[in-house]
């Protein structure tokens, strides 16, 4: 609740911002035609389905309790303007991030329903933003002429950079990324509501970082977009399309990153141990630049990223990654074992891609991933009753997930979250030149404005099998183009016209064209028979997800021990640490073939979406029944089932007792992990380091310190005493490796790897710390130096484990 200060603070705030809406330029269709010609404005499709209704409206509630000074303080902070409000410290380091996403939320939500009070703060943020812009041509225009960013120390890596110094960028957090999130909110402000003041503040910051790059050259250029960078490279694609401006187009190739472009131009997957979100924005780059030119790498390079992330990457319920990073082949257990499941975040950005991918070729593919990742993942990471949003899914048999609080949190997928309720009604429907496109079965109205029509689909979809096009207004000759969506078998889809059948020769995964005179009253009938189904998880075989068309159905385990199920302000309280399960104590699928999976689903009576397994043989058995993933919250959960043979069953289950029994004695030990060279578990660690080198041996990363190097992390000790450091080391490592461990800045002790095993496997070593060193400590810094002409490592992991 809000102080009764805070409310009426507010109110003068939205009065202000009121005033402003009277000369600030305000078109909620204009701008949206030109930079996406095929969608229709947000304003002109209105969202009936109750399901999707109720999480925009809730997800607008929840925007609300979200306070704007806080949001902007970093903005005033590096344009030098007085403070108004004390910055959110959760993720301190990644400053001002959440408020470009916040700036999209609220457009796309004013443009989509009308809402005045989203209007006023989207006009409230833009003034403010407008006077750090301009504070900075002021203040800083030796390196700042149109900067608009949050990002601490700006001053020091901006100016550096423009000197094409990287270092101080290299040494800060992701400093493009942040701003990125600022020139899509910018964009999004003008492209949902035409607000020129927003496109203005777009150009000149796109200015500003043509500028500060212009001392580059390409190799610094690529050495630069090493580092995670957003998606830099479609912002110029659209400053290019917005203006005609070819600086732009230059720019947006400048900042597509050839490491990925490369390899995907040649249709080469060289995704593995690679961070996930890192990647997927620089696609819808290739593609937006594909899209604009016809560039024949770009588009190869585009649709050959959604192809093998979608086919070969890509869980059941449409998210990818695990711990963020694409896992190899070998790796890709760890979706099982691990608590950190797919990011909302790559899926928001996935369906972004198929969306562009989508407009230029109308290939249903495209449509049959974006329908099935909006309910089962994007619905899934908002709570139904405060709102909440999710960071990981987890894929492990028996976990949960958590969801954030308003003010709490600013977590990345926070940001992302606060858009992905927006823009439901975004592709219910397209039109390509004379075709209106209907690409999903959700209950709404369309007025195709341009056509004089006015479209109403009438459907309860999933929960029954059809759904109804009715004619409302207007007469004129289109094609209407209708999906014939891919869980649908071959000849099943049935369309009816004013009651007559329609003919066709099409097969799942296309568009069924009919073409007619429409009118008022002309109605479409369309039957969409669902069945079930099992995936197979990739690269897992033994692990399947159970879908009824293309809906992901899971079922609630139980509720036990389910810590930080709303999270804290805590630096890592996105992750579910509560009690992980025994994996090999999650229910098991017993059946030698599929089909008798498939066979033993049985609708529960009067609960649509709904089964239960009859008559199979199952390990570990409890009664169980199947849901959609999309409804099922406050819950731990089966998402992927073990599948076995009988004659596989009893010898897995001897061999996974010892494993997990192992990994579960290890996870209850641990006070704190680093997983050493992954960005995020790093940063969350307070990297410090000089002169050390990154890799990935058997999927899993290393650092190790050079020579004249240092590398060190904070780790928690939770005010614990009798602690170890254990460290994860290869066991055959040339050269020589001797170093020194400290804590604190006392010395631990001194390691020589040098010919210590010449074994090709992991080694790990406990080095008990004294008590001295820990007491009264709710963290210490753990370093690592290597002696004159040797290398300290590699090390794969560090963990603070309570001693046996």
């Amino acid at each position: 609740m809000r102080s009764e200060k805070n409310t009426i603070y507010l109110f003068i705030k939205l009065a202000f911002a009121c005033l402003i809406a009277f000369y600030a330029k305000i078109n909620p269709v204009a701008a949206q035609n030109q930079l996406y010609s095929n969608s229709f404005p947000l304003s002109d499709v209105v969202v009936k389905d109750q399901r999707f209704a109720h999480a925009r409206d809730l997800n607008i509630q929840t925007l609300l309790q979200y306070d704007v000074d806080r949001l902007l303080a970093g903005y005033r902070k590096e344009a030098g303007l007085p403070a108004k409000a004390v910055i959110y410290t959760n993720w301190e380091g990644l400053d001002g991030h959440v408020a470009g996403h916040y700036l999209s939320a609220l457009a796309m939500n004013y443009a989509a329903t009308g809402n005045t009070v989203c209007r006023d703060r989207m006009l409230y943020m833009l003034t403010e933003l407008k006077a750090c812009q301009d504070a900075h041509n002021t203040r800083h225009a030796d390196w700042g002429k149109g900067y608009l960013g949050a990002v601490p120390e700006s001053q020091k890596i901006w100016s550096a950079l423009l000197k094409a110094d990287l270092s101080a960028l290299r040494n800060a957090w992701v400093p493009w990324y942040n701003v990125h999130k600022m020139y899509a909110g910018l964009r999004d402000a003008w492209l949902y509501t035409g607000n020129e003041t927003a496109k203005a503040l777009f150009i000149n910051f796109c200015a500003w970082g043509i500028n500060v790059t212009s001392t580059l050259n390409e190799e610094q250029m690529q050495s630069m977009l090493d580092i995670e960078h957003g998606g830099m490279n479609e912002i110029y694609a659209d400053a290019y399309q917005m203006t005609g401006d070819k600086q732009y187009l230059q720019a947006a190739k400048r900042f597509s990153h050839r490491m990925l472009l490369d390899a995907m131009a040649q249709r080469k997957d060289n995704l593995d141990n690679k961070h996930a979100n890192t990647q997927v924005p620089k696609a819808i780059g290739f593609q937006r630049i594909a899209e604009l030119t016809h560039d024949t790498t770009y588009t190869t390079a585009g649709q050959y990223f959604w192809e093998t992330v979608t086919q070969n990457r890509t869980l059941a319920f449409g998210g990818n990654s695990r711990r963020e990073f694409f896992p190899s082949i070998t790796a890709s257990t760890d979706f099982i074992t691990e608590v950190e499941g797919p990011e909302s975040c790559n899926s928001y950005n996935m369906l972004r891609l198929s969306a562009d991918l989508f407009r230029v070729s109308a290939d249903a593919r495209y449509m049959d991933y974006y329908e099935r990742t909006i309910y089962n993942h994007i619905l899934s990471t908002q709570h139904p009753d405060h709102g909440g949003y999710v960071y990981f899914t987890p894929v492990r048999p028996r976990h949960y997930r958590v969801y954030s609080a308003p003010n709490k949190g600013m977590w990345c997928c926070v940001g992302s979250g606060m858009e992905n309720h927006g823009r439901y009604n975004e592709l219910i429907y397209t039109h390509q030149q004379d075709s209106l496109y209907i690409n999903l079965f959700m209950a709404s109205v369309l007025q195709w404005k341009a056509k004089g029509m006015v479209l109403e689909q009438q459907t309860l979809f999933p929960e029954e099998e059809k759904t109804r096009l009715l004619i409302k207004e207007g007469n004129n000759r289109f094609t209407m183009m209708i999906r014939y969506p891919s869980w649908v078998a071959k000849s099943a889809l049935k369309i009816k016209v004013n009651g007559k059948p329609v003919a066709y020769q099409n097969n799942p995964s296309s568009y069924i064209a009919v073409q007619r005179t429409w009118k008022k009253g002309d109605l479409i009938e369309i039957q969409l028979p669902m069945q079930n189904s099992i995936e197979q998880m990739p690269n897992v075989a033994n692990y399947v997800a159970v879908l009824h068309g293309p809906v992901v159905l899971a079922a609630r385990t139980g509720t036990e021990e389910m810590k930080g199920l709303i999270a804290d302000d805590s630096r890592w309280g996105h992750i579910a640490s509560g009690k992980r399960l025994p994996v090999n104590e999650a229910p098991i699928l017993i059946a030698d073939n599929p089909s008798a999976i498939l066979k033993s689903l049985v609708p529960v009576k009067d609960k649509p979406l709904h089964y239960t397994f009859s008559n199979l043989k199952m390990g570990n058995a409890a009664p169980l029944v199947l849901e959609p993933f999309y409804q099922l919250h406050d819950a731990r959960y089966m998402l992927y089932w073990m599948t076995l043979t009988n004659t596989a069953y009893q010898s897995y289950v001897d061999s996974l007792a010892k494993m997990e029994t192992a990994r579960l004695a290890l996870q209850k030990r641990t006070v704190d992990v680093v997983i050493v060279g992954e960005q995020q578990p790093e940063a969350d660690h307070l990297i410090q380091q000089k002169n050390t080198a990154t890799g990935n041996r058997s999927d899993e990363f290393w650092r190790e310190v050079r020579n004249g190097g240092l590398l060190s992390y904070t780790l928690t000790t939770q005010q614990t005493i009798a602690l170890s450091l254990r460290i994860r080391y290869w066991g055959a490592e040339r050269g020589n490796r001797k170093f020194d461990i400290y804590i604190d800045d006392q010395l631990l002790l001194t390691e020589n790897l040098t010919d210590k095993w010449n074994e090709q496997s992991f080694k790990e070593i406990e080095y008990v710390i004294p008590d001295s060193m820990l007491k009264d400590k709710k963290q210490i810094n753990i370093s690592f130096k290597p002696q004159p002409g040797n290398t300290a490592g590699a090390l794969y992991q560090i963990r603070l484990v309570k001693q046996q």
